[in-house]
């Protein structure tokens, strides 16, 4: 159950998200918030790029960059499905790429895996959380569902704010 404190903290987390415009200072707070929240370990967020066929994080708690085709991994599944997928055991499961395991030496133990889409229902980017003691439940889809569809017009308009920077520096240059 949802209480009183909990929509004040929702709502408190929405204001000091709007004072970052950019993706870069806003994704550690959606990051921070999610994970404590639901008590996971860590939190990606993954950018989809349909032209490219790609997603990359632009936060990876304790990682580099990581760059996965919409093909490949329980991340790409996402996108293929829009859906959330729930894995509670990734190395006995064909989509799980242990290769991101071995590379950034991080154990994963079980991942939420949930899409977020813009405000025209396109994929643009999936967040995942992992390693809630416990693994994670169909009660915990339902609040991430919840909260990517809180996070969405954020990331949106993020995105777009980052882009319009980005092509009015190549002006000033």
């Amino acid at each position: 159950m949802v209480s009183a404190m909990s929509y004040s903290a929702l709502a408190e987390f929405g204001r000091t998200l709007l004072k970052r415009p950019t993706l870069q200072e806003g994704l550690p707070i959606i990051s921070e918030y999610a994970k404590q929240v639901s008590g996971a370990e860590r939190c990606s967020i993954f950018i989809y790029n349909p032209k490219i066929q790609m997603l990359w994080t632009t936060l990876a708690d304790g990682a580099e960059k990581i760059m996965v085709h919409q093909d490949d991994g329980i991340v790409g599944h996402t996108v293929k499905e829009g859906k959330p997928i729930l894995v509670n055991d990734p190395y006995d499961d064909p989509r799980f790429l242990a290769m991101i395991d071995q590379k950034t030496g991080f154990v994963t133990e079980n991942i939420a895996s949930i899409p977020i889409f813009d405000s025209t229902r396109r994929i643009i980017g999936v967040f995942q959380l992992l390693n809630k003691p416990g693994g994670f439940s169909r009660e915990d889809a339902k609040f991430m569902i919840f909260f990517a569809h809180y996070i969405s017009g954020y990331l949106e308009l993020a995105m777009l704010f980052d882009d319009e920077a980005k092509i009015l520096t190549k002006g000033v240059e």
